[in-house]
This record gives C-alpha cells, sequence and structure tokens, in this order.
C-alpha cells in the first residue's frame, strides 16, 4: 500500500512539473484588456490563400504539409490532432493531419487559441495577428512576412 501512495505521488509530481515547464514555452498572451478577435473561418481561408496552396489535394512540400503549409512542429503545438483511425504516435499521423482539411483546421484553430498575441502592435488581436503566427510562429510573430503572403493575404481578407 506504501508502494502505491509512494508512486501516486511520484507521478502527480512529474505531472505537475511536465505542466509547469510546459507553460513557460508559451510566448505572451495579451495584456488583460486588449480585444482578443476569435480565429474563424474567414481568416483561415485567406490564411490558406496566403500560403499560396489552398488546394485540397496538395501533399507534403519539404517541410510543410497540406493546403494549410502545416510544419510538423506547429502540428505537434497545436496538440498533434489525428484522422479518424489514427494514434499521435503513428508514424504518418502528422502528414494525414496536415493534408486532411478538417483535422489540419483543428490544428490550426488550437494553435492560435494557445499561441494569440498583437503581433503588429495595434491594439487588438485579430486576423492579421493570426496570419503572422501562422507563417512565422508563435515566437516570431513579430517578424517580417514575405511581401508575396501579405499580398496573397490583405487581397483576400480586405475582399471578405
Amino acid at each position: 500500500m506504501a508502494r502505491h501512495i509512494i508512486f501516486v505521488t511520484a507521478v502527480l509530481c512529474l505531472t505537475a512539473l511536465t505542466v509547469s515547464a510546459s507553460d513557460d514555452e508559451l510566448p505572451p498572451n495579451p495584456p488583460p484588456g486588449v480585444p482578443h478577435i476569435p480565429m474563424d473561418d474567414t481568416c483561415l481561408r485567406c490564411i490558406c490563400e496566403a500560403v499560396g496552396q489552398c488546394r485540397p489535394n496538395t501533399k507534403c512540400n519539404g517541410e510543410v504539409c497540406g493546403m494549410y503549409g502545416i510544419t510538423k512542429r506547429y502540428w505537434k503545438d497545436s496538440g498533434r490532432h489525428v484522422v479518424s483511425g489514427s494514434k499521435p504516435s503513428d508514424k504518418d499521423a502528422y502528414q494525414k493531419c496536415a493534408i486532411n482539411a478538417y483535422c489540419a483546421k483543428r490544428s490550426i484553430f488550437t494553435y492560435m487559441s494557445k499561441y494569440y498575441e498583437d503581433c503588429n502592435e495595434d491594439g487588438k488581436v485579430d486576423c492579421y495577428d493570426y496570419a503572422s503566427i501562422h507563417k512565422l510562429g508563435a515566437f516570431a510573430c513579430h517578424g517580417k512576412l514575405p511581401d508575396e503572403f501579405i499580398e496573397r493575404f490583405v487581397r483576400c481578407f480586405d475582399h471578405s
């Protein structure tokens, strides 16, 4: 009985340490009072257009997969979503999810809810910020976006 209590205590301590460590890796969310507009399908469609691969049958090309151009790191950070019948530990789970429109969408929405921030420092978190986060990553969204990405995104979003 005592061994079981020690084992359970050790497991709980390790779980607490893991949760604590993973929170340290998150970029800061906007301070309280910064308006946060939730991600929506219009924004997702324009991010897809900006990536330039908004074709449902897009496979993997180098380090990105699917019509949203998702990397394996992005997929892992989003929570390792999987298509029906797969497990996150499957060797091809990332590729299957990234090329499946529904699974990729779930990954993106989860990623944005975890890592949203005011990347362009305009006082609100909106689709422009989500586009930066998607293309540059959560920790680098204040960087410079490629001109072609910006042009395609603005063309789509301003006409939505």
